[in-house]
């Protein structure tokens, strides 16, 4: 079995975990309603999808 042979020290483990990070949300302007909306979704409020109805909306 693989053991290391010196202790990695704070700064090797830390640059290592830099992209263990989450990435922050893009979160686009709805054109007709103005509300925010993630891009590649369907809103659920009206049931647009790229400027067609595709579901029922909840209202």
């Amino acid at each position: 079995m693989a053991v290391p042979k010196r202790k990695t020290s704070k700064s090797k483990r830390n640059m290592r975990r830099s992209h263990h990070a989450l990435k922050p949300v893009n979160w686009a302007e709805d054109a007709t309603t103005g509300e925010p909306v993630r891009p590649h979704h369907i809103d659920l409020k009206t049931g647009m999808y790229k400027g067609k109805q595709v579901i029922q909306g909840r209202e």
